[in-house]
């Protein structure tokens, strides 16, 4: 058969988004001089129609899928490979008979795409064909801004990601896209997973805690991208980097009235306290260090309490965004170590809450257990994120949500053109 270029009429075809991702490459087999996978690749530009523009020339609309078809009936596509200039590759899905390769993720605006197309004839000797083409501007101007936190800095293994969006997303195809644009990785690599909290917040947190020692990256890949009708991501976003200090954990067991803390899984201090008193108890579960307030003026109205109170309060740390925190409580030592007196509160000497309150930083862990109280919430009081077990964190993700755990987040990268 000839292999000439001849031009062909451009087909449109419209597609429903899925997420296949299709990347991997072809190699060419060696051979005898009369086998046709000795041969060099030839031009395909006779096999394959695109539904893109005229190299060089006009631009792509974003808003539509792109298209490579087999316009030759005795051959086919074996694989389709489209990338922009960022690097970030466009996931796609090629038919089973090799007769059509569709995009299945939105076009990125204002980008130049590189596509790599293989084809075979009915020979099986391989061709190639190199297109490429530049998109244009979207039409509307309605952008989704994203703001990472928590600031840069070093914080405790605990500390949770958050990704604060500038409009609310609700479809969760929409939801998709934005999660899959937002890029965690952290050096030691862990598992980890986005929760979407509301409609404009989402979390991100490893399957167990961060190592300790590590490094937190986060980025955005939204600058571009068409997430739904009329809404594209915009480009202020800032990356965010921050580091992880050693693991430190302080367990409160409220029956037994005492505090013990962990430094990377070994016991520091035990430290006699006093928790919340019946009608005040303290919350059970995982919480996560606010802040270090050190000097706090605590009263009776801020929880409505019945019975009066109105205390300056040294060495405070915050735990909860509705007041719990860690604190000095001179006027309960003689509680402390033997009975519950505070209104939900954990108390110690002036002593031990300097050397807690000099010791943890924010992100920290502070887990409270055998207490009368409910468990902390996940979500609304600061960061309940580790009361949820990872099963029920990953039914908040997007991308998700219904699959198998497994295998983990780094191997799933690799397995999607995504740009990492």
């Amino acid at each position: 058969m000839s292999h000439s270029a001849i031009p062909r009429p451009r087909t449109v075809v419209g597609c429903t988004l899925l997420v296949i991702a299709l990347s991997a490459g072809v190699t060419t087999a060696c051979g005898a001089d009369g086998n046709p996978l000795s041969h060099r690749p030839y031009d395909a530009a006779d096999q394959i129609s695109f539904n893109g523009p005229v190299e060089g020339r006009e631009k792509a609309d974003p808003d539509k899928p792109l298209e490579v078809v087999a316009e030759d009936s005795d051959g086919r596509i074996t694989d389709v490979t489209a990338y922009d200039a960022t690097g970030r590759y466009l996931a796609g899905e090629l038919a089973a008979d090799g007769s059509r390769w569709h995009s299945t993720a939105p076009l990125a605006a204002n980008a130049g795409y590189t596509v790599r197309v293989s084809t075979e004839d009915e020979d099986g000797a391989p061709g190639r064909k190199v297109l490429t083409f530049d998109t244009g501007k979207p039409t509307t101007k309605k952008r989704l801004d994203v703001t990472f936190g928590p600031r840069t800095g070093t914080y405790g293994v605990g500390q949770p990601v958050t990704a604060e969006l500038s409009r609310a997303v609700k479809d969760r195809a929409q939801r998709a896209v934005v999660e899959r644009a937002l890029k965690v990785s952290s050096m030691p690599a862990v598992d980890g997973a986005w929760h979407w909290v509301d409609e404009k917040k989402l979390h991100y947190r490893p399957k167990d805690y961060w190592p300790a020692q590590a490094t937190v990256q986060v980025r955005s890949n939204l600058e571009g991208i068409k997430i739904g009708d009329r809404l594209w991501g915009g480009g202020k976003a800032k990356p965010l980097t921050f580091s992880t200090a050693d693991k430190l954990i302080a367990v409160t067991d409220a029956s037994a009235h005492q505090m013990t803390v962990y430094k990377n899984d070994e016991i520091i201090r035990q430290i006699p306290v006093t928790t919340g008193m019946p009608g005040y108890d303290t919350r059970n579960g995982v919480k996560v260090v606010l802040a270090k307030e050190g000097t706090v003026r605590m009263t009776s109205a801020s929880i409505g309490a019945s019975d009066f109170y109105d205390l300056i309060v040294h060495h405070s740390v915050r735990v909860t965004n509705s007041g719990e925190y860690v604190h000095a409580a001179p006027w309960s030592v003689g509680s402390q170590g033997a009975a519950n007196v505070s209104h939900g509160c954990t108390g110690m000497s002036t002593e031990n809450a300097a050397w807690f309150y000099d010791t943890v930083r924010e992100g920290d862990i502070v887990k409270v257990i055998n207490s009368g109280g409910d468990t902390m919430a996940p979500f609304g009081n600061g960061f309940g994120d580790w009361n949820l077990d990872w099963q029920k964190w990953r039914t908040g993700s997007a991308l998700l949500g219904g699959t198998p755990d497994g295998p983990a987040e780094a191997d799933r990268a690799r397995l999607r053109p995504q740009s990492i």
